[in-house]
């Protein structure tokens, strides 16, 4: 593909550049291959936009390179804010106060995806900074893949608001948890202040940054209509200064974003009706981020051995947030069927996961470099396989809302029927 440029680098000269002209074409090809899947398959789109990027990645696209970087980055963390805020509006506070054993299953269930993929890489060899590193990446489950897969399959029940609950809060932890490893000092680690207090300092800013963009968006609701176009355009201007400003003050972007659409929720606890009119920039954006992701992933530098290393990631990521769910599932409002598919629906990794390997690379312990390949790598197959297992749990809870003339595949929509 680099061949390729350099010949059309010869007599091609478009006045927004050659990279706008390879990015333009590269988005339109997933948007074709993620219609087309959905349309002869019933598979969400999410899986042939990211199919596209990994295929592009692994021919030597040369729009993006890891690490990321300008531009490139700062698209990715817009994406990842505008998903998150969503999903942080989804949340009630109000719910856990009454159903207090959802937070025992988030807490638990990324507890032991901590411990489990921590433990299962050091028994591979895999040093300790490492597979902490690997492990705190893990935690987070991907809202913005499981989020896309419930539009697609129009999905609605008690499996599927308890996943999408249950993978923003594990994105919460998570970005506190890896902001804070990712920008503390290297001999803070021997004190307990020294732990504790980059997570104050993060959890702190970004609450703040949050708090403004809800304000701000709680302010011009009250002269606006929430459906109009102008203040969809209002909200993604918001969030993109936020996203600016929170990292610039020591911060994470993506968690103000979601920490904002939390507050907003409180705030403005009627239905949302915004959503629906963001339209096509929205989409674009969000469909931008997951090709984004797999080229990234693909082209990326993976670590001798990996295959092993991703597939123990893989495995003990998924056994620990089903065993998470279930172990505290007594009392929380649903049966333990419903907990193991909850369990599996929240398999995807996406740009999320992205971004967090994103903050180790500068880190002065140097062990970015080996965290990106093995968690790159990892990050690649669970943004697809994630996706198909996510859809197949929904269809198998009997959560998804699919028409009976496009089934989802025929084993999924037997599945979906039985249950």
């Amino acid at each position: 593909m680099e061949d390729w440029m350099a010949i059309w680098g010869q007599w091609l000269r478009p006045s927004a550049g050659l990279p706008t002209v390879q990015w333009s074409l590269l988005l339109a090809a997933a948007a074709a291959a993620g219609h087309l899947l959905q349309r002869h398959t019933g598979l969400p789109k999410v899986v042939g936009y990211s199919l596209v990027g990994t295929i592009a990645g692994l021919a030597g696209f040369s729009g993006a390179a890891w690490p990321l970087h300008g531009v490139g980055l700062f698209l990715l963390e817009l994406g990842v804010a505008v998903v998150l805020f969503e999903a942080g509006g989804r949340l009630a506070l109000r719910w856990f106060r009454h159903n207090p054993m959802v937070l025992l299953q988030s807490l638990l269930e990324c507890t032991l995806t901590l411990l489990a993929v921590y433990h299962a890489l050091r028994w591979l060899g895999v040093g300790a900074d490492v597979a902490e590193a690997v492990a705190l990446i893990a935690m987070a489950a991907s809202p913005a893949v499981l989020s896309r897969v419930v539009i697609d399959t129009h999905a609605a029940g008690a499996v599927t608001e308890r996943a999408l609950a249950l993978s923003t809060l594990s994105t919460l932890y998570a970005l506190t948890l890896v902001s804070a490893r990712a920008g503390e000092p290297a001999d803070a680690g021997a004190s307990l202040l020294g732990t504790v207090y980059p997570v104050v300092v993060v959890l702190g800013i970004s609450i703040v940054v949050g708090a403004v963009i809800a304000l701000a968006l709680r302010s011009a609701l009250r002269v606006m209509n929430p459906t109009s176009e102008n203040t969809s355009i209002l909200l993604i201007c918001v969030i993109a200064a936020g996203t600016a400003l929170a990292a610039h003050f020591g911060g994470s972007a993506p968690l103000a974003a979601l920490l904002g659409g939390v507050l907003l929720k409180q705030l403005q606890p009627r239905p949302w009706a915004w959503p629906r009119q963001l339209g096509t920039a929205a989409s674009l954006l969000t469909m931008l981020m997951f090709v984004l992701v797999s080229v990234v992933a693909a082209r990326a530098e993976w670590l001798a051995g990996a295959a092993s290393l991703v597939a123990a990631v893989v495995i003990a990521r998924a056994l620990a947030k089903i065993g998470g769910v279930a172990l505290a599932n007594r009392g929380s409002g649903t049966s333990l069927r419903q907990a193991f598919w909850t369990g599996c629906a929240m398999s995807p990794m996406s740009s999320v996961a992205l971004l967090l390997v994103a903050q180790f690379h500068g880190v002065a312990s140097g062990i970015g470099p080996q965290v990106a390949g093995i968690a790159l790598p990892a990050i690649l197959l669970m943004e697809v396989l994630g996706a198909i297992v996510a859809t197949y749990a929904l269809a198998r809870a009997g959560e998804s809302g699919r028409p009976p003339h496009r089934p989802l595949l025929p084993t999924l929509a037997s599945g979906g029927a039985r249950g």
